[in-house]
């Protein structure tokens, strides 16, 4: 099965042999894209909690759907945790537009090694980052 998918790619500008490009999709089989933020402070576990934020992956608009997401958290105690999963489907706000519940548990890192729970809900609905 063959999926219609508009977008673009920018390089992002590393001389490292290792680069990499991000791959921004407009539209999925014909229809608008959008993203979400999200962001949030992670469970106190070990003495210490770690911020997060970013972009939720895009996906259709109008239609029933749920966005990925994936970003690491702020570095503390010397360590950063990944936080990445699927959110809840769309909730529709009362003046338009949607938001998604999110949670999950943070991969295992640290001198003592630990996760961190978090949960959320993302802000509304953007066609844009």
């Amino acid at each position: 099965m063959k999926i219609p998918v508009t977008g673009f790619v920018m390089d992002s500008g590393d001389d490292d042999a290792h680069h990499s490009h991000k791959l921004f999709i407009t539209s999925w089989n014909g229809t608008p894209v959008h993203v979400h933020a999200f962001s949030g402070i992670t469970s106190i576990e070990d003495g210490h909690s770690h911020e997060y934020a970013s972009w939720t992956a895009p996906a259709p608009t109008g239609v029933p759907h749920v966005h990925g997401y994936h970003t690491e958290t702020s570095l503390n105690q010397g360590h950063i945790h990944m936080i990445q999963g699927t959110t809840g489907p769309a909730i529709d706000l009362p003046g338009g537009g949607h938001y998604h519940l999110f949670e999950g548990y943070t991969t295992i890192n640290g001198s003592h090694p630990h996760s961190h729970a978090y949960s959320g809900r993302t802000g509304n609905e953007v066609s844009r980052v």
